[in-house]
């Protein structure tokens, strides 16, 4: 980079002489946008294929800066060009697969790395890009030998490493992606994406103040690195440790953050909407619009809400569609995905949509697109469901949240608006397998003994939580403890589990242990083997809990102060089990044995707990549906009215 205005001089100079000459003006432009002028280096790559309209090269770095600009069909056309003229340049195969993974043709983004590496055999960078997209496309084993041909051709390719991190850890496989962000991290110590990838792996495994430590570290050496700051405030809502308080400083400093790279709409082209004139036009942003717990809420609400009175548009963030997104597009006047746009691209695409209603699903989790929110695309925008916390972006007006969830005292623990829904912030679909599934018999009959359950991540089962339930079993000697938890299917991990439960005072002999069940239906089926369900606290099931609700198994669980910690409150008292609903520890522990003395009360439970549910309004979509209508136009009255400043063009 030291040497480019001496190389800028050289090629200016033979300018003078020769204006036309097209590799100097090429030169001149790849100068340009290697110092991040991408307009003056179109201009520039433009003029020498002006010149020259067969140069392979110049289309070539014409299509990396216009792809700069953010024109990816621009840029993609150029590559093209690049490829017609010279089919063996790898390094437009290469630039094309970029393009073609920010458009989401995944398939054509793998065939042109394919071609890259085959025209060249050590193109480590084609094999790792390769990597990633089949990642992207869920062919987790085929990323994985993907990214160890990149390190066999360069060994000490921390990007490689560091990918392979990422898909080793989709497999479950923690230690061993562990292993490789530290690799990555002996390579290059300044490398914040690492910090924080490696940070969630220790977050999964219930080591958050050493995943806060990483994030923070990543922070440190990327400030404005937003997606290290979610799974910092992810993490945070996590931690028993971290007080309502001090969670609100940091997400108000993520806000302020993001708002400062923002540019805010003030004025919105939409429509005049309310009853008779036309319905509120609600954008949902999600990368869940899939077979997810987001889908699983979101399938039986969306089949049930007056399309007479909410127009829907989907702005899918990530490419991946599955029968559920088959089943909930046709609910959707708009399909318009904002995967690979900037977050003022998305913006100015959901402002120029005229969306009244603009509803995050995702809050700080993965994928997540929360800074476009902070450009306020429409007039009035909404967390609900998927983050359990407020966002901390200024331009959120609103959280969905209900009563139990969020008691009036806890309201200033949000940077939103809270707006209540009457009976729960989640209606839950029943499964598709449920004719097939029904609730068997208590499985204590059969046994003799009680079996308690939990279906959580690893994050969740804190040494706190093992230690109320070691006084559990302790004071219930044939109780057993089934723990179905993807990531014990690693050896690894089901050793330090096991001794994390012994440290708990919970031997071997009273433990069931058991890894992923890959199909929803045999997860639904490990169901027959449970008789209660221990929840995990302060953060709890929620799709769970709706999950072993349907099946016929009760939880037992704790509420806490913040509206994470009490969504098993919400969803017990939806139901109308408030009975095992604890307030504090010895609670909790008191109402296990209680539940678990009366075995034959369970059993009676158990037979009538499916049809119980599915009466409340947990499971009462259509109720849900005109709920969540009424609010959307409550939250429209209320914010036109209190914003006099801004404008709505018609």
């Amino acid at each position: 980079a030291g040497r480019l205005p001496q190389a800028e001089a050289i090629y200016r100079q033979i300018l003078q002489t020769e204006p036309d000459n097209p590799r100097a003006l090429r030169l001149l432009g790849l100068i340009a946008f290697q110092v991040g002028k991408h307009d003056i280096a179109v201009e520039l790559i433009g003029k020498a294929l002006s010149v020259k309209p067969d140069y392979a090269e110049a289309h070539n770095n014409l299509g990396a800066a216009l792809q700069a600009q953010g024109k990816s069909d621009a840029a993609a056309e150029s590559f093209c060009q690049a490829l017609v003229l010279k089919p063996d340049y790898a390094e437009a195969h290469y630039n094309l697969g970029i393009v073609r993974k920010t458009q989401g043709r995944l398939d054509a983004a793998a065939e042109s790395y394919r071609q890259a590496a085959l025209f060249k055999p050590d193109y480590a960078g084609a094999y790792n890009n390769l990597g990633n997209v089949l990642q992207a496309q869920g062919k987790l084993d085929a990323a994985v030998a993907s990214f160890h041909k990149a390190l066999a051709i360069k060994p000490d390719y921390a990007d490689a490493l560091n990918n392979l991190g990422n898909v080793l850890h989709a497999q479950g496989r923690l230690d061993a992606a562990i292993d490789c962000y530290h690799k990555a991290i002996s390579i290059r110590p300044d490398y914040a994406d690492t910090h924080s990838n490696l940070g969630n792996v220790l977050k999964d495994q219930g080591e958050l103040d050493t995943a806060v430590e990483h994030y923070r570290r990543a922070l440190a050496l990327k400030p404005d690195y937003f997606v290290a700051y979610s799974n910092l405030l992810f993490a945070l809502g996590l931690h028993s440790g971290c007080l309502p308080a001090q969670y609100l400083v940091e997400a108000r400093n993520y806000g302020s953050k993001v708002l400062a790279q923002a540019e805010p709409y003030t004025h919105w082209p939409v429509r005049p909407a309310g009853p008779g004139i036309e319905p509120l036009r609600v954008g949902l942003v999600s990368e869940d619009l899939k077979n997810h717990p987001v889908g699983f809420f979101l399938e039986n609400v969306l089949a049930h809400i007056n399309l007479a009175r909410i127009e829907l548009v989907a702005y899918p963030t990530q490419p991946q569609e599955d029968d559920l997104t088959a089943r909930i597009k046709p609910r959707f006047s708009a399909w318009n995905p904002i995967v690979g746009l900037s977050d003022q691209e998305a913006a100015q695409k959901i402002h120029a949509n005229g969306i009244h209603i603009l509803v995050d699903l995702a809050g700080h989790t993965g994928h997540n697109r929360l800074p476009v929110f902070a450009w306020k695309p429409a007039p009035v925008q909404v967390s609900w469901m998927g983050y359990l916390a407020s966002t901390g972006i200024p331009g959120m007006d609103y959280l969905l949240a209900d009563p139990v969830s969020v008691q009036e005292s806890q309201r200033e623990h949000f940077t939103e608006t809270v707006w209540y829904l009457p009976d729960s912030l989640y209606c839950f679909t029943p499964p598709a397998a449920s004719t097939k599934l029904v609730p068997t018999p208590l499985p204590a009959m059969r046994n003799g003994y009680i079996t308690f359950g939990c279906f959580q991540n690893t994050s969740k089962v804190t040494d706190a939580v093992l230690a109320v339930w070691g006084r559990i079993l302790q004071s219930l000697p044939q109780a057993r403890l089934r723990l179905q938890i993807k990531q014990l299917k690693e050896p690894a991990a089901r050793e330090r589990m096991q001794r994390r439960l012994a440290r708990a005072g919970i031997g071997p002999e009273r433990i069931m242990m058991e890894g992923t069940v890959f199909s929803r239906e045999g997860y639904l089926a490990t169901h027959a083997e449970v008789d209660i369900i221990l929840d995990t606290f302060p953060y709890p099931g929620i799709t769970t809990t709706c999950e072993a609700l349907w099946m016929g198994v009760p939880t037992l669980t704790l509420a806490g102060n913040t509206l994470l910690s009490r969504q098993g409150a919400s969803l017990l008292t939806c139901v109308g089990l408030q009975d095992w609903i604890a307030s504090d520890e010895q609670d909790y522990v008191a109402r296990a044995l209680a539940h678990a003395a009366d075995v034959n009360q369970l059993a009676q439970q158990r037979a009538g707990l499916r049809q119980t549910v599915l009466d409340s309004p947990l499971f009462d979509a259509p109720r849900f549906a005109l709920h969540l209508e009424d609010a959307l136009y409550g939250m429209w009255r209320q914010k036109r009215g209190l914003d006099r400043t801004s404008g709505v063009e018609g």
